[in-house]
């Protein structure tokens, strides 16, 4: 048993490092090549006008949300000419009416259309109540003559924020043809408790670098929040475009994969929304993603038949699809081997060498952490990048303490499996938390830039000019001191 624990472990490892390794790298890569730095997706380009603005819908389901509904509803009819279809499936408190007072209040009560379920048919799951809206935009497309190929319909949560630009930034990327879905990445906002914190870089370090390298073979994976798709692609799939499955989202780009279009991301825009802030709903909701993206195995026979799906993407969607089977489920028993071996694996400590001196121990303890916490480093060093209110220190720090975040995911793959095994498939939505002050830790950084997409670059040196004598009474006017230069520097950032 011990060699087949190491085999196997070994195996696993063989695979899964260089996986996450490349994932990253080529994350970046993509990231540099669309002219965007580490530190430099949190600041929003400046919004220029889109053509396909006319023929934009957004979709947001809702239930009982009325604690962050309002604000999202003036958020997102900020944005000129587009419409929302608000669902609002089965809420028993004031959802459809702060939604309403919150169009009016922007003057944008036309753009605004509450679809009401209730009764049995209401609460069956969030694609379920995006199928349901789904007639209304098609019929308020062909009313308005719309051409479907240009008319993009958008999914946000309820409690969703947008970035500055990022909706013309995710519409752009529709001026490809073979373009049927954009992803934006997706942030965490209430950075301030530490549960936030991981769920943050999951999302903004793990996810968004994954995303960007995934963009190259066009198999992004659509997500509930930040979702823009083509309505002539939708309007192509066989059926409803949602499926039931517990990841509708991640269902709905395997479909359109198979179909033989693209999904792509964009660098130049994201969508934030809150953090789960206990373990328990923490654990529920990791467990619902877990059980659909398993389930969603079933799709790959429907792919791998597809004449339209290239090598290099079915390659791509097929490894996406077996990391919890093939990593995740084995190696959250694996790792708990390997730590009781280094620990007391016979009889011997974790720096039991027969290496000599302490020299040769302190060496090989150096090349072990190095070797064990890689990834973590990794981690660290990319959030600081691209996080400005998170120091290198925490960052590191973070990083390191991922792998005690990673039993999050241990537990919820197997709570998944024992789902599946059982055929539990009942939907839990997640909690809403009331949101106070927004803090520097989640406030964007907006800047006016000449073009939509500036590359940065060095700063210009100012240049010399001429020297002039200077007054008598300006040698005796104090400079300022360095408390208030700092001050100034704070509410100019901040």
């Amino acid at each position: 048993m011990q060699h087949f624990f190491g085999w196997l472990s070994e195996a696993i490892l063989a695979v899964a490092l260089p996986y996450f390794m490349l994932s990253m790298l080529l994350g970046i890569r993509v990231a540099h090549r669309n002219g965007l730095r580490l530190g430099t997706q949190e600041v929003a380009p400046l919004a220029v006008e889109s053509a396909l603005n006319d023929g934009l819908y957004f979709l947001i389901p809702c239930l009982n949300e009325e604690i962050v509904v309002g604000e999202t509803v003036r958020r997102v009819l900020e944005e000129p000419h587009c419409t929302l279809v608000l669902i609002d499936d089965g809420s028993t408190d004031q959802t459809a009416n702060r939604a309403r007072t919150a169009a009016e209040a922007c003057g944008a009560s036309e753009r605004l259309i509450v679809v009401s379920r209730s009764g049995a048919t209401s609460r069956e799951g969030k694609g379920a109540a995006l199928n349901a809206a789904y007639p209304t935009v098609v019929e308020h497309v062909a009313a308005r003559g719309l051409d479907p190929n240009e008319v993009v319909v958008a999914v946000m949560d309820a409690d969703g924020r947008l970035s500055p630009g990022a909706v013309n930034a995710a519409l752009t990327e529709f001026n490809d043809s073979r373009v049927a879905g954009v992803q934006l990445i997706v942030r965490i906002r209430d950075r301030r408790k530490l549960i936030a914190q991981f769920q943050d870089i999951e999302f903004w370090v793990i996810s968004a670098l994954s995303q960007l390298a995934r963009s190259m073979s066009g198999t992004v994976s659509l997500g509930g929040n930040g979702q823009f798709t083509r309505l002539r692609a939708l309007q192509e799939l066989r059926g409803e475009p949602w499926s039931r499955s517990l990841t509708e989202d991640l269902d709905l780009g395997l479909r359109l994969i198979a179909a033989g279009w693209r999904i792509t991301t964009t660098t130049h825009g994201y969508v934030d929304q809150q953090g789960v802030d206990t373990v328990a709903r923490l654990l529920r909701q990791r467990t619902r993603w877990y059980q659909g993206h398993m389930d969603s195995m079933r799709r790959l026979p429907e792919l791998w038949r597809s004449s339209r799906v290239g090598e290099v993407a079915i390659l791509e969607v097929t490894s996406y699809l077996l990391v919890p089977w093939l990593i995740v489920l084995p190696w959250s028993v694996l790792q708990q081997w390997i730590i009781f071996r280094m620990l007391t694996g016979s009889g011997h400590g974790i720096f039991a060498t027969d290496l000599g001196g302490l020299p040769w121990q302190l060496s090989y303890a150096v090349l072990w952490y190095l070797l064990s916490f890689a990834p973590n480093l990794l981690i660290g060093f990319i959030y600081a990048r691209r996080t400005r209110a998170v120091t290198l220190k925490r960052a590191l720090g973070l990083g390191h303490l991922m792998i005690i975040w990673n039993y999050v995911g241990y537990v919820a793959v197997w709570r998944a499996m024992f789902r599946m095994i059982f055929r539990r498939t009942n939907w839990t939505k997640t909690t809403r938390s009331s949101e106070g002050a927004e803090s520097a830790l989640d406030r964007p950084t907006v800047h006016v830039a000449h073009r939509p997409h500036p590359r940065p670059g060095p700063r210009p040196r100012p240049r010399p000019g001429p020297l002039r004598p200077r007054p008598a009474d300006d040698r005796r006017r104090p400079s300022p001191r360095p408390a208030a230069r700092r001050t100034l520097v704070r509410q100019r950032v901040g």
